[in-house]
C-alpha cells in the first residue's frame, strides 16, 4: 500500500470478540482521502457452506475507501470499515467484487450512506502476490451505495449500478452526493 499510497497520515486499530486486530490506515493526496484496512487478508476467507475452513489456502482481501477530504467528517469511518474487514472472520462471509456490504448505519456522520459496493481489484493498488499456496492479496475498492442505490442493485445487478453511475457522471469520491437518477 505505501508504493501505491506512500505513508499514512493516521491509523485506528479495532479489535472484535474472536477476530485478529484489524487496522484502518489513512492516507491524503491532495484533495482526495484513501482509507484502507489492514488485517483483513491475516486469514483466508472460507467458504460458509463449508465445514472446515482451510487455514492456507482461499482468497484474502483489503478493503479502499476513498473520498473527497473537507466536506463530511469522514474520518468516522474507521469503525464501519472496521466492521466490514472483520465480516469474513464473524460472519464467514467472503468478500467479492460485486458483493454489498451493509453496516445499517451511516458510513459517517450525516452521510446519504449505509453499505458499500464491493468493485473489483487491480486499479489503485496491485494485488500482492504471496508464496505458494497463498492467494495473492487483492485491494477491493468500495464504492458507497446509498439505501436506494441498494436496493436497485439487488434488482438489476452490480454491472447495471456501475453503469447508471457512469451514465450520469456520478463522482462517487463525494462524501454527499445524492442517489442517482434510478427510473
Amino acid at each position: 500500500m505505501r508504493t501505491a499510497l506512500g505513508e499514512p497520515d493516521a491509523r485506528a486499530a479495532v479489535t472484535f470478540l474472536g477476530t485478529d486486530r484489524i487496522e484502518v490506515l489513512r492516507f491524503t493526496e491532495g484533495d482526495i482521502v484513501r482509507y484502507a484496512t489492514l488485517g483483513m487478508s491475516a486469514v483466508p476467507m472460507a467458504d460458509p457452506t463449508s465445514p472446515l475452513a482451510d487455514p492456507v489456502k482461499g482468497p484474502r482481501a483489503e478493503l479502499l475507501l476513498s473520498v473527497r477530504a473537507g466536506l463530511a467528517d469522514t474520518d468516522k469511518v474507521l469503525r464501519p470499515l472496521a466492521v466490514l474487514a472483520a465480516s469474513p472472520q464473524v460472519e464467514g462471509v467472503i468478500v467479492a467484487p460485486g458483493a454489498s456490504l451493509d453496516v445499517g448505519e451511516p458510513l459517517w456522520p450525516g452521510a446519504p450512506f449505509t453499505s458499500v459496493l464491493v468493485a473489483e481489484s487491480g486499479g489503485l493498488v496491485e494485488d500482492l502476490d504471496l508464496d505458494a499456496p497463498l492467494d495473492p492479496v487483492r485491494f477491493l475498492p468500495l464504492l458507497p451505495m446509498t439505501p436506494n442505490e441498494a436496493a436497485w442493485k439487488r434488482v438489476h445487478g452490480a454491472g447495471a449500478l456501475q453503469e447508471r453511475w457512469l451514465g450520469s457522471g456520478t463522482d462517487l469520491r463525494d462524501p454527499l452526493r445524492r442517489t442517482v437518477p434510478l427510473d
